[in-house]
Parts: C-alpha cells; sequence; structure tokens
C-alpha cells in the first residue's frame, strides 16, 4: 500500500477547543477537516516565521478530505502539530498550491 501523506509517520494533532469553535464560526472550517490536508501528497509546506515570536509556525496549503483547499497554520511541538488557524485557501494560495 502506498504511502499518501506529507509525514509518512504517524501524525497526531491538537488545538485550543475555544480557539477551534471560534475557527468554524469565521471560516466555516473545522480543525478536524483541516488535519486531512496533511494527508494531500501534494500539499506545500513553508515556514511562516512572522506570526509568532515564541513557537516556530508554519502553513501548509493542500486539499482536505471533503476536496477543499485550505490554508492552515501550525506549530510542531515534538511528534504533535497544533493546528492554529484553518480558512479556505485565497487566490494567491491557490497560485502558490498549482504552480
Amino acid at each position: 500500500m502506498a504511502e499518501n501523506s506529507v509525514n509518512p509517520s504517524p501524525l497526531r494533532f491538537e488545538w485550543d477547543p475555544e480557539k477551534a469553535r471560534r475557527n468554524r464560526q469565521s471560516h466555516d472550517v473545522a480543525f478536524e477537516e483541516a488535519q486531512t490536508v496533511f494527508d494531500d501528497p501534494h500539499a506545500r509546506v513553508m515556514d511562516d516565521p512572522d506570526h509568532s515570536l515564541d513557537e516556530e509556525r508554519a502553513i501548509i496549503i493542500g486539499y482536505s478530505a471533503r476536496n477543499r483547499l485550505l490554508f492552515v497554520s501550525f506549530a510542531a511541538r515534538g511528534d504533535v502539530i497544533r493546528i492554529i488557524s484553518a480558512r479556505r485557501a485565497d487566490r494567491l494560495e491557490r497560485k502558490l498550491y498549482e504552480d
């Protein structure tokens, strides 16, 4: 069976429940859906040094299990991915994914 993920090792996810609730309310994207972007073999991952002084953050742009192109901000904490925010990708982010 072929591996179908950005990272071949099993990933664990966490997030702040209140932040997840607010994110779903404002962007209509659940963090449960956002974590499925990490299974997109064509996902683009980039560092995001501008949005946190306390920890290293990154973004991933990829298709979710619901076939929506999402932009997800996250922090890797050891073997755990902490989702910070998630929304539908905008036009520029879609171009980054497609190029």
